[in-house]
């Protein structure tokens, strides 16, 4: 949850939380939403609810993704939510959750990018959005971002800004971690996921498509996730995390694989007391890990970006366009 205000050209948080729920753990075995997980979820938005009161809070949007758009009792736990919280979450389909987090990456644009690749790894699902700016300039490329809509053509007045592709692949950290389970040895269980996600890539044009070395050099990779962050977190050496440190860390993918290994060396036990993952991640970051490094394996690029952001910044950043608070910054910027 993320509660804030407008302030100039971005937004002032007011008040934040965040907890680890691992609500669709057992979504890959079962086709449902296990009690567990629906408790741990109930127990959070518990929080979120007197927050929100308390706050007074008017204009919101709450939102639900994969786990439950896939749950054969997604329904009936938003029934839940609504009468046990007051919360009315919305179930938001594939397309959305790919466009929330294009805008919730827009602030991170490198002005010499001419691709982005926009990367959100989930628990449940992993959104990937290819984005075009060849032809747009360079002032005008955060406004781009904030503007189009995966699916949907012409949505934008600016010339050439396109969304090459994108997808949501139904593979996030917690269900491709269920699906390898039964796995036992640390390295095979990583080399798994890791190829088993690149399957599922198949319908993504940028995968099956040659992509010229010469857009390479031009495409800039952001990753907003959990995993991602841990991943830079644990590249700085933080004990304790920082976001201020973490959002909008560059890293070489020589970078992002020398964590990998140290994730690799530490082994199960290891990640769960090493501080810089933490309990609650140390069963999942492996997933992402592999998600991740595969990602960058098939583009190579110089570095990935780190974002601390998503679905929240992503709702934040369209609202707040949507009421033209942005307006002015993209005005005295031009």
């Amino acid at each position: 949850m993320l509660i804030a205000e407008p302030d100039g050209s971005h937004f002032k948080i007011v008040d934040a939380f965040s907890k680890s729920v691992r609500l669709g753990v057992d979504l890959e075995r079962t086709g449902s939403l296990s009690n567990a997980g629906i408790n741990r979820t109930l127990q959070a938005l518990h929080v979120c609810s007197r927050k929100l009161r308390k706050l007074g809070v008017k204009n919101s949007r709450l939102v639900a993704t994969e786990a439950c758009r896939r749950a054969k009792n997604g329904e009936q736990f938003m029934g839940r939510i609504r009468n046990e919280t007051g919360l009315r979450l919305e179930v938001i389909n594939p397309a959305e959750e790919a466009r929330l987090a294009v805008v919730s990456c827009s602030p991170l644009l490198e002005p010499l990018a001419e691709h982005i690749l926009v990367v959100d790894i989930g628990g449940g699902s992993t959104e990937l959005v290819w984005v075009d700016l060849s032809e747009v300039a360079p002032e005008d490329k955060m406004k781009t971002m904030l503007d189009l809509r995966p699916g949907i053509e012409d949505v934008t007045s600016l010339p050439g800004a396109r969304i090459v592709d994108w997808i949501s692949v139904p593979l996030g950290v917690a269900t491709l971690m269920q699906r390898f389970s039964d796995v036992q040895e640390d390295g095979a269980k990583f080399a798994l996921m890791a190829c088993y996600f690149e399957e599922m890539l198949e319908n993504f044009s940028p995968y099956n498509d040659l992509v010229d070395p010469s857009i390479l050099s031009k495409l800039q990779i952001i990753g907003t996730s959990g995993t991602v962050t841990t991943l830079g977190a644990m590249h700085l050496g933080l004990k304790r995390y920082d976001r201020n440190k973490v959002d909008g860390l560059r890293m070489r993918a020589q970078d992002v694989n020398a964590v990998i290994e140290r994730f690799l060396e530490l082994g199960p036990q290891g990640r769960r007391i090493e501080p810089g993952i933490g309990k609650d991640r140390a069963d999942l970051i492996m997933s992402g890990s592999a998600i991740l490094q595969t990602l960058l394996r098939i583009w190579p690029t110089e570095s990935v970006r780190v974002a601390d952001r998503g679905l929240r910044e992503g709702m934040l950043f369209s609202m707040m366009n949507a009421d033209g608070v942005l307006e002015s910054r993209f005005k005295d910027d031009g």
